[in-house]
């Protein structure tokens, strides 16, 4: 009972808690998805103007997968790899853009590198290579990777939603009561079903597998009153009225000893067990 308290309490505050996380909790995914595609149209718009070009478009910047964002044109253009640097630098601070990320210039054609360069936080570790020439007039596809970027939210919000799982786990083992067994009071031939054996009262005999196994008249007595009420708690003194009451002179472990040769004649099934309720009574637990 007291576990199942715990489950109870520790589930329902796990449960409230993640409520409370995923209501807080902004997706900034696509919100930051938006601001790069902005920032980016805007790189391509100066490398244009470089170019002398006012008319031909910029192609509609792609979200690729892992935080690889890319930039097209409808027209071939040629830039110095230093512009290229120091514009999405520029559109990037502009932006708030995180200052972790790496440039490859990819020639349509050949699918090839044709330049690139990596910016950190630190200038120092910054790789910025081949400044000064030219990249010849042809297409080009403008690739930024950001790296190091904290967990989106949607990552955050799918930890909340497992651990709000975790949360109705432990509320369904809190109120989760196992049905009790209860057994069969279909008699064929007079018996009823204790787990794998077949009780006749009638007859003060267990049958398993066409093996008899004989009980005296108290075991067979205290055996009734267990298959008649499985998964119960009985108390001593009930069950010593309703044996001994009308049989004779009651010793005070007469009970356990009956108990106890019960449990002998039953222990080759594991699933049935008679168990000792301190200071209270005995119960036929099958499970």
């Amino acid at each position: 009972m007291a576990k199942r308290f715990i489950f109870k309490i520790s589930g329902l505050l796990i449960v409230l808690l993640s409520i409370v996380l995923l209501l807080t909790t902004k997706d900034d995914s696509t919100l930051f998805s938006e601001r790069v595609k902005v920032s980016l149209r805007e790189v391509g718009n100066q490398l244009l103007l470089i170019n002398q070009d006012s008319t031909s478009l910029v192609l509609p910047v792609k979200a690729l997968k892992n935080n690889t964002f890319q930039l097209t044109f409808e027209k071939p253009l040629s830039f110095e790899p230093s512009q290229l640097v120091s514009i999405i630098d520029a559109s990037f601070h502009k932006s708030a853009l995180p200052n972790n990320y790496i440039v490859e210039t990819i020639a349509c054609e050949a699918q090839e590198v044709a330049y690139s360069f990596q910016i950190l936080n630190n200038v120092e570790n910054s790789i910025v290579p081949c400044s000064g020439r030219y990249l010849p007039e042809s297409c080009y596809a403008i690739e930024v990777v950001f790296t190091d970027l904290k967990p989106h939210a949607s990552l955050k919000k799918a930890g909340f939603y497992s651990l709000l799982l975790s949360g109705f786990g432990l509320l369904f083992f809190g109120f989760y009561k196992r049905k009790e067994v209860v057994l069969s009071t279909k008699e064929v031939g007079n018996y009823s079903e204790i787990g794998s054996f077949h009780f006749y009262p009638e007859q003060n005999k267990l049958v398993k597998h066409a093996e008899e196994i004989s009980l005296s008249k108290k075991e067979c007595e205290l055996l009734e009153i267990f298959a008649a009420n499985p998964n119960q708690i009985i108390k001593r003194d009930e069950l010593t009225k309703k044996v001994w009451e009308d049989h004779g002179v009651f010793v005070g472990r007469s009970l356990d000893t009956y108990i106890s040769k019960l449990r002998k004649k039953l222990q080759d099934d594991t699933s049935i067990k008679i168990t000792n309720i301190h200071g209270v009574g005995y119960k036929l637990e099958l499970t």
